[in-house]
């Protein structure tokens, strides 16, 4: 059998091949580029020659590089287009890689090779780029256990591959949860209050399945909608709890158990390496440092939004009060009730700007503003294959028709894709080779003739996730580890964060809003509507992402193992947080996939951190024009092109001339007292 994963691609720019590839290649290829790999890392500690940059820490760098794109192909379509063959494909090659990783960082000769370098690295003149993959490369190997001996090593490797099989037995769980359950519906009385878009979505998903009537699913596009605009509020209560109990319903899916030996594991891998907790051995590796630092972070975002997340609460209560709700507010209440008075104060739901935001319009307004601030030039190609018919396929050129990257969007669910929205890559930049990168969404699907319509929300998350992008795309580093995105978690949603400021910006959104029936621009009083309510809630916006961060930082600032109930810890982590009553039954961190099945463990509060980050850069772009060629040349260059070759702060210093500070953050969300 030919298996295309082991040869190099000869296809346009080295694109995957996803037309020749087959499930049935992948195990076999992941088995012998992993032998391969120990060849090239065996050569390296059996070289003779005196340990150099070159023959060491350049040669690791190089070593098993089509083994990490295999990886990163088959992970990718693991989260965007998996299968049950797939799943069990990754739940087999899991625990082989973390196996190879660990063969790797706990090699005591390879090891001593890097220490030796690393030790001498004061008599060698090295490029800022260089110094810093050195002292990663030493860093990573003391942190993956090369300091450990003897059974303390065995007790390593036996943690790690525990980690890496709950993990992906975390998502596997949640998606099998969000796929498990469907509402669905017979009764055209039950559709009351809902918009023509999302019945139509309903009924088509029905039609696919032979049904009659509606099915909603808790898939974003369909389970939204149907929070904000349903009146019928017994069956909000049966979505909410269907959604709010994903991981937690005590069958073969349940995720509690995963959750206890997680974060016990984490806390034993922590201990082992001398780190106090997993969130101290996190943070060493993030701009905060230690966890002191983002509990005070949280505190202060915490201090500054929850009594007007309070009022914002007590305001939506009052009004649902009004209009013949007689009992408490409850979280099923919450999105309906609050979309009906963000409608009464502004005039303005998100059902009346989505039909400005056809797709097809926001993606050109997206592509063309990073021509506007960057010269970049999107062509979409048929060339290139993909891994769904669904998938659209570009190429990236520079200003002087330089080539830049390959991209590719996936915006519609799909049963075999995970929820949410992310960036990934096929390929990262390094050297004179340029990437392939990918954007994932879970956008509106087109309906009969009504193409896909967006909510405000999607177009923000669109700009965010091609903020990601950019800084893939953008990327001109040396060394493939130290491109695009390989930074520091919580400066990681900068690049991204930063593009939803134009969401909110008259000029932008008068490129993008057309109504996808008469072609109207949509009219500046809508745009002031947008950009007026754009703060509406944002108290209480900020007190939910707040919530989260401070269940990350319980989880991850245990000190003992777990067996507790996972629950009434959650419970207890939030409860500073809480503007609702309690609903019995419910669990959060069951279907908290970004620290449990996402990377973002003891780093939740990035996302907020970031903010901080992204409002004080943005504040550039307002004062010298939100096209301004001269800042977004400074913001690629000091930012978007260099990657993790500098400390994020140097980085930022560089572009911004200071510290960034907190003020800009509070007065865009409306917070500043």
């Amino acid at each position: 059998m030919i298996n295309p994963l082991l040869k190099t691609f000869e296809t346009k720019h080295n694109t995957p091949p996803f037309d020749l590839i087959k499930e049935e290649h992948y195990l076999p290829a992941f088995k012998e580029l992993m032998e391969e790999g120990r060849k090239h890392f065996k050569a390296i500690v059996d070289n003779t020659d005196e340990p150099s940059f070159a023959n060491t820490i350049e040669a690791m760098e190089e070593a098993g590089r089509q083994l990490g794109t295999v990886s990163s192909l088959f992970f990718n379509l693991n989260h965007a287009e998996t299968n049950e063959k797939i799943q069990s494909i990754a739940r087999e090659v899991s625990p082989l890689l973390t196996e190879y990783s660990n063969d790797i960082w706990l090699n005591e000769s390879l090891f001593s090779k890097v220490k030796t370098v690393y030790d001498n690295k004061s008599t060698t003149k090295y490029t800022v780029e260089e110094e810093k993959l050195l002292d990663d490369t030493y860093k990573a190997f003391v942190r993956k256990g090369a300091l450990l001996k003897g059974e303390k090593r065995e007790e390593y490797r036996k943690i790690t591959s525990e980690l890496s099989r709950l993990s992906l037995e975390f998502g596997e769980n949640l998606l099998a949860e969000t796929n498990g359950f469907q509402l669905h519906l017979t009764n055209e009385d039950e559709l009351e209050g809902l918009p023509e878009g999302s019945r139509s979505a309903a009924r088509e998903v029905a039609q696919s399945q032979e049904k009659e009537g509606w099915v909603f699913t808790l898939h974003f596009p369909s389970y939204v909608p149907f929070m904000k605009y349903s009146s019928r509020r017994d069956l909000r209560k049966q979505m909410f709890m269907a959604y709010s109990t994903r991981g937690h319903n005590n069958n073969e899916h349940d995720n509690k158990e995963i959750i206890k030996k997680l974060v016990s594991l984490r806390v034993a891998k922590a201990h082992l390496l001398g780190f106090e907790t997993h969130a101290h051995y996190v943070l060493e590796e993030h701009m905060a440092l230690h966890p002191d630092k983002v509990n005070t972070f949280l505190q202060d975002l915490l201090d500054a939004s929850y009594e007007i997340g309070n009022e914002d609460v007590k305001a939506v209560e009052e009004f649902a009060h009004k209009n013949g709700l007689e009992d408490p507010l409850e979280r099923w209440d919450y999105p309906f009730y609050a979309e009906k008075l963000k409608a009464e104060k502004y005039g303005l739901d998100d059902e009346a700007t989505r039909p400005y935001f056809r797709l097809e319009k926001v993606e050109e307004g997206v592509l063309s503003l990073a021509s506007r601030l960057y010269g970049l030039r999107f062509e979409e190609t048929k060339e290139i294959s993909k891994y769904h018919n669904e998938v659209k396929v570009f190429e990236v050129y520079d200003a002087d028709d330089t080539f830049l990257s390959v991209f590719y969007v996936d915006y519609f669910p799909r049963p075999t894709k995970q929820g949410g929205a992310w960036m990934t890559s096929f390929r990262d930049q390094y050297q004179n080779v340029r990437p392939q990168i990918s954007i994932v969404c879970n956008f509106t699907r087109p309906t009969g003739d009504t193409p896909s319509l967006l909510t405000f929300n999607e177009v923000k998350t669109f700009l965010h996730e091609f903020g990601h992008a950019l800084h893939g795309m953008l990327s001109n580093v040396k060394y493939q580890s130290l491109s695009g995105t390989n930074v520091y978690r919580d400066f990681v949603e900068l690049p991204s964060q930063i593009m939803e400021n134009w969401a909110t910006q008259k000029e932008w959104l008068a490129e993008v809003g057309k109504h996808y029936q008469t072609g109207e621009v949509i009219p500046q009083e809508l745009i002031q509507k947008i950009i007026d309510s754009d703060n509406y809630q944002s108290g209480y916006a900020t007190v939910r992402q707040l919530s989260f961060g401070l269940n990350d930082m319980a989880w991850h600032s245990l000190k003992e193992p777990f067996d507790g109930d996972v629950v009434e810890f959650e419970k207890e982590a939030m409860q500073v947080t809480e503007l609702f009553p309690e609903v019995d039954g419910t669990a959060f961190s069951t279907g908290f996939s970004h620290i449990f099945d996402g990377g973002y463990a003891a780093g939740y509060y990035g996302y907020k951190w970031a903010e901080v980050l992204d409002a004080d850069a943005f504040d550039s772009f307002l004062e010298n024009g939100i096209y301004d060629k001269a800042t977004a040349e400074k913001f690629r260059k000091e930012i978007l092109e260099k990657g993790g070759t500098q400390h994020p702060m140097t980085l930022y210093k560089n572009f911004k001339g200071k510290e960034p500070s907190i003020e800009p953050l509070l007065k865009r969300s409306g917070l500043m007292k």
